[in-house]
């Protein structure tokens, strides 16, 4: 999966228009995906991520980088040694862009508004 384009509430990938925020898998885009909290990121609501054991998880925090994540999740990746990184989703999908093709297992959650 290559991400084309990013602006406000809209990203491009692999040549398809998404208006929600997503979850890039290698092979698939989760378009459905939601927080329990708005501008809270929690272990929950990345269970289905974590399971598949990424090497990294890219999380996008919006265009402002205003949505914050929980300090569990933080601890949950380091532990199973998971490499978070956490960005504005600009950059976050610049990241992306990048590792996927350096790293086996790249997944990204973006966060396309605020």
């Amino acid at each position: 999966m290559k991400i084309d384009s990013y602006s406000f509430g809209n990203i491009k990938i692999d040549g398809l228009d998404y208006r929600s925020d997503v979850i890039v898998y290698p092979d698939r885009v989760d378009d459905k995906w939601w927080r329990q909290e708005g501008h809270l990121l929690q272990l929950e609501d990345l269970a289905e991520i974590l399971v598949l054991k990424p090497v990294v998880l890219i999380v996008g925090q919006g265009l402002p980088g205003l949505m914050k994540v929980d300090a569990k999740l933080e601890e949950y990746c380091q532990a199973d040694g998971i490499s978070l990184i956490v960005l504005p989703t600009m950059q976050a999908v610049e990241r992306f862009n990048d590792l996927k093709e350096k790293k086996p297992l790249v997944i990204a959650a973006l966060h396309l508004t605020c």
